[in-house]
């Protein structure tokens, strides 16, 4: 969301437009009953929605919800950590595409510090939050080089790093598949200095294939949406902040449930249309990617998180 487009003027959404803490709970407590045990707030940044901490502790009380996770890009973390972990949270994951701080600015924009991102990393760590994962968008030109200084950043914290294949997400990031490091080639470079192993996936539909380090100083992981696409194994459906569903991470249209929300549907009413949705679900745009090529435009990231 760059500063001449989304600059001090810009008039985002009108808060009427944007889903309320309870509409988020209820929806987050019908899919509890559907079957989901994980969810994850995401963004844009999550952690520039006002009282979130309120939304994690409500949604932390719904029985079913085993897992609650959160994404970010860390600059708020230090102030914030400990009230997130207070409120239920269980698990952060931080973006950090760097540890070059000229590059950092680059890439997170030219009013950001590394060095307030890492103090945050290092105090949601003294909050409890362990272990902590690190997403590396990795990028061939950009940031291809840090790969082994990176991994050994996270071992030498106790992090989980996961590398993930520079996607073409929206219409914004100028992808172009030259820019691409597979992840046959990122496994490469990390175990040339740290030697590992692959090990099992936790679960079914989980997008990163993980390894171990041989001395026993954690893992790793990869994501591979473009060389190796996970369609079939998609577990996800994505709720934007207007009320949006998708069903895929490169969707073109959402399905509005916003309105159903607020037109007095019973929660039965919901239940049904929820499961109408997933079970209706064709999209395979990453396996699409790699035969004729797909078409239309795609939700942008900053509306879908990742």
């Amino acid at each position: 969301m760059p500063d001449e487009v989304f600059g001090a003027e810009y008039r985002f959404l009108p808060r009427e437009q944007i889903l309320s803490f309870e509409e988020i709970i209820r929806l987050s407590r019908l899919y509890s009953e559907l079957g989901v045990r994980k969810i994850r707030l995401t963004g844009g940044e999550p952690l520039l929605r006002r009282g979130v901490a309120q939304l994690i502790e409500g949604i932390s009380r719904i029985k079913g919800v085993e897992d609650l996770a959160l994404t970010t890009n860390g600059y708020l973390l230090h102030e914030k950590a400990v009230e997130l972990r207070a409120a239920g949270l269980q698990r952060l994951t931080i973006s950090l595409d760097t540890l070059n701080p000229v590059l950092f600015r680059q890439l997170a924009g030219k009013h950001l510090d590394l060095e307030h991102v890492l103090r945050g990393i290092e105090t949601a760590g003294r909050a409890g939050f362990t272990p902590i994962k690190l997403n590396t968008v990795v990028q061939k030109g950009i940031n291809d080089q840090e790969l082994v200084e990176l991994a050994r950043f996270a071992r030498s914290n106790g992090f989980i790093i996961r590398f993930i294949e520079f996607m073409d997400v929206g219409t914004l990031n100028e992808w172009r598949l030259e820019k691409v490091m597979p992840i046959s080639e990122i496994v490469q470079t990390v175990t040339a200095v740290f030697p590992a192993n692959p090990v099992a996936k936790h679960y079914r539909g989980e997008v990163a294939n993980r390894y171990r380090y041989l001395d026993g100083k954690g893992e790793f992981g990869v994501i591979s949406s473009v060389s190796q696409p996970f369609c079939g194994a998609c577990t996800r459906v994505r709720l934007t902040a207007d009320g949006q569903l998708y069903t895929c991470l490169f969707g073109e249209t959402g399905h509005d449930i916003r309105a159903f929300l607020r037109d007095g549907s019973t929660d039965e009413q919901l239940l049904q249309r929820l499961s109408s949705i997933w079970r209706k679900r064709t999209e395979r745009y990453s396996e699409d990617r790699a035969g004729a090529g797909p078409s239309g435009k795609k939700v942008e990231m900053y509306r879908i998180g990742g």
